[in-house]
């Protein structure tokens, strides 16, 4: 079945059933040692990893690790270009959970991204960037605890489907000249735009399948947090792309509403549900009044049509959702794109899980990470229905390798994640519990040392940090 790898002699597979993992007390988990500083961070990952799950479990549970190969040191092993070897791809199926390192972008070889290359050979549709403060992590924000955010980033749609043709190409320029004689003209919303000749043009699919698949897995994980925590935020830029961005809005909603209403609520379901709990005796209009600005000014059709879901949300969800029952609840909301931007500055206590499709996630997560204290503290994960990959989000940072000096946490708390997503929270507990002490008593890596004030002199080694967190396990 292998060309060059051989699996762990003993030890079991994860299995799955509607897309949750079935997770024996012996997986085999394949690992991927990343390039660059790869060299240092995996085995310091490793060892923190295999110390939670032994002092939590004893010899009942163990992880059976079993390398694989990507990246540059693939092409060491498997020959040029081999930066993604058909051995990794079939032990990451067979195992179906898996953990890695960063991977270096190949320079030639057809393929761009490494990374995206295995979200969309997986089928790896969330990826999942979880953005929490340790106390004492320096940071450029003045309240960075206030953020306790989860980005939900749909992985396989938007730009990182990366359909697009280069300016002057011969499927440009057909594609523009067709766009701009047939089928702009055909629709009269665009009125007489017209796409510049010398354009590059790529493509932004959004569809039902992969949006609510996406906001399905975001309130799946809602519903197992507490208030107030238990949130979903849709972000989008509907305000101007309303048939993919405001189309992956309504779709969330939609899912929300039918898949969960017993355990869902919408924003503005919320707000006509408390307005005629303060007033019993309010009118529909009245409430129609209160829900939506302006309405004085809307025309008779409009002003009926907010009128009917008033009255509406009171006929089907008062019984189930009304008399404060729906606080309870799930709430689901929505924000424009840019304004969450800012809201996750000046108002983070806020927001909870936020899902956004593609290119809207890619930045947020990052914007997110820097307020908490960057990415060498920001964990990923990338799930689907049958296989996830954990990984860090940094780079690969080579000039460091080899240097046993970089902040390995970001596999780290990637690696709680992987625990978290196999049922073993008290092996997880462990690791958040030994990282934040260590930053607490300041025993960091040279990345957090030198921020902290006064700064930390000499600051730990990578291996030191992990041995810290180790030691600080007990505390």
């Amino acid at each position: 079945m292998y060309e060059k790898i051989t699996p762990p002699t003993t030890g079991s597979k994860i299995t799955f059933a509607d897309g949750k993992p079935i997770v024996p007390d012996d997986p085999i988990v394949p690992f991927i040692r990343g390039d660059g500083t790869g060299v240092d961070i995996w085995p310091a990952t490793e060892r923190v990893i295999d110390a939670a799950v032994a002092t939590a479990y004893g010899d009942r549970r163990k992880i059976h690790w079993f390398k694989v190969y990507a990246g540059d040191e693939a092409c060491e092993l498997y020959g040029t270009y081999q930066y993604l070897p058909e051995d990794t791809l079939t032990a990451i199926k067979e195992y179906g959970v898996a953990i890695k390192g960063p991977l270096t972008t190949p320079i030639g070889g057809g393929i761009r991204s490494l990374n995206v290359a295995l979200r969309q050979i997986f089928d790896l549709y969330a990826c999942v960037r979880p953005c929490r403060y340790y106390a004492g992590t320096p940071s450029p924000h003045k309240s960075p605890d206030k953020l306790d955010v989860i980005v939900y980033r749909e992985n396989t749609e938007d730009i990182y489907l990366g359909i697009e043709w280069k300016e002057g190409s011969p499927i440009a320029e057909k594609l523009i000249h067709y766009l701009n004689a047939e089928l702009i003209p055909a629709t009269p919303e665009h009125g007489k735009k017209q796409i510049p000749l010398d354009s590059g043009i790529g493509i932004k699919p959004i569809s039902k399948k992969g949006s609510q698949r996406l906001v399905r897995r975001a309130i799946e994980h809602a519903i197992r947090l507490p208030k107030p925590k238990n949130q979903v935020t849709l972000v989008h830029k509907g305000n101007i792309m309303k048939y993919t961005e405001g189309a992956f809005r309504d779709w969330g909603y939609e899912l929300a509403t039918a898949e969960f209403r017993a355990d869902c609520v919408t924003e503005r379901e919320s707000w006509i549900l408390g307005n005629k709990e303060k007033n019993p005796d309010l009118s529909v209009e009245d409430n129609a009044r209160m829900v939506e600005p302006g309405y004085d000014a809307l025309t008779d059709e409009k002003k009926a049509k907010v009128c009917q879901e008033v009255e509406s949300v009171l006929t089907s969800i008062w019984e189930t959702h009304g008399n404060g029952k729906w606080k309870d609840k799930v709430m689901v909301n929505d924000r424009i794109a840019d304004s969450i931007f800012q809201q996750i500055q000046t108002r983070p206590d806020e927001y909870s899980i936020l899902a956004t499709m593609n290119l809207n996630g890619d930045y947020l997560s990052d914007a997110a990470a820097a307020i908490v204290g960057g990415l060498g503290m920001g964990p990923g994960a990338n799930i689907g229905d049958t296989c996830a990959i954990f990984e860090a989000t940094h780079g690969t940072a080579p000039k460091h390798a080899g240097l046993d000096r970089i902040n390995p946490g970001s596999v780290i708390l990637s690696g709680v994640m992987m625990l978290e997503y196999m049922g073993w929270q008290e092996a997880a507990d462990l690791i958040k519990k030994g990282l934040a002490a260590a930053i607490v008593h300041r025993e960091v890596t040279y990345d957090l040392a030198r921020l902290m004030e006064p700064p930390v002199d000499p600051p730990l080694k990578c291996s030191e940090f992990a041995s810290a967190i180790i030691r600080h396990f007990d505390d």
